[in-house]
């Protein structure tokens, strides 16, 4: 996989993460965990183009993103990914949206946004750093 590849979702992640960050502040805190797992996801299958140089996997699992790229993170990191991919799912299904909705207050989104950013941060240094 070229070079391309790699940069289309680098660049969707980086869009991706302002628009999460505007969800905040317009308080769409579902949304904004919605795309929190998107930021990541891209980021992820970033890693893993340039790391297996083929095409990213057709999966919305943060953890088996994870794994193929080989790096090492450690358990809050891992356990992170894991509840992160639940935000996906909740916002995906109607009979758990409204449910994950009502729990998303600014408190728990707060929480959980400083904590996609720390690690998409991270996860972007690991993608410079593989050049």
């Amino acid at each position: 996989m070229s070079k391309q590849t790699v940069n289309y979702w680098l660049k969707t992640s980086q869009h991706d993460y302002k628009t999460m960050l505007g969800l905040f502040k317009i308080k769409r805190y579902s949304d904004c965990l919605f795309y929190g797992h998107i930021v990541l996801e891209k980021i992820l299958k970033a890693l893993v183009v340039q790391k297996t140089k083929k095409q990213a996997p057709y999966t919305h699992n943060l953890l088996y993103l994870t794994e193929t790229t080989k790096l090492k993170l450690n358990k809050n990191q891992l356990d992170l990914l894991d509840e992160v991919n639940r935000f996906n799912i909740r916002t995906r299904y109607p009979d758990i949206k409204f449910e994950f909705y009502q729990s998303c207050d600014r408190k728990y989104t707060e929480e959980y946004l400083k904590e996609i950013k720390r690690l998409y941060k991270f996860l972007c240094q690991k993608k410079k750093q593989k050049k």
